[in-house]
């Protein structure tokens, strides 16, 4: 496995994958910070085409991204992986919607799992999962990152007198 980390605008990004496609984007200024393994290693150039467009993307430049994705993970987890890839640039769904979106209606807890141990932020975008009530639930880059990240889209983000992120309107 092959990886290389940038610097960006929403924080520092680890990226990693081989010629099968792209296994990790991770925001290493989160909570959920991936750990090198030793066996990996350095490579700037197999990244090139991602790190154009995730640029791209946070300049507000680019909606879609055009990148070889092989995440590991469960059936399942692929599955509501796959179904993060259908939200529009620019809007939310709760985990309730994506569990319909899979055939699991009552498995948005399990989708929430999911979603939460996704190794392809941004590009599989978790960050536009909220919870039902429009708040944001929380993002393993870190809910600062998350609001960057929906602002970017275009999104108004709103702290709440509780001290809680909402999306409005949802």
């Amino acid at each position: 496995m092959y990886y290389d980390l940038i610097r960006t605008k929403i924080g520092t990004i680890l990226l990693a994958g081989d010629a099968g496609g792209l296994k990790v984007l991770n925001i290493q200024d989160g909570g959920g910070k991936y750990s090198i393994p030793s066996d990996w290693k350095p490579e700037k150039d197999l990244f090139s085409d991602v790190k154009v467009q995730l640029n791209r993307y946070i300049e507000g430049d680019l909606r879609e991204f055009d990148v070889k994705l092989s995440p590991v993970g469960t059936d399942f987890q692929k599955k509501v992986w796959e179904a993060l890839t259908k939200i529009p640039y620019g809007t939310t769904v709760s985990y309730g919607d994506i569990a319909k979106m899979i055939g699991k209606p009552k498995g948005s807890r399990a989708v929430g799992l999911a979603n939460s141990l996704n190794p392809i932020q941004v590009i599989i975008p978790c960050h536009r999962v909220v919870s039902s009530s429009g708040e944001l639930a929380g993002y393993a880059g870190g809910l600062d990152v998350m609001v960057k990240l929906l602002k970017i889209e275009g999104m108004d983000v709103r702290k709440k007198s509780n001290g809680r992120y909402s999306i409005l309107p949802l």
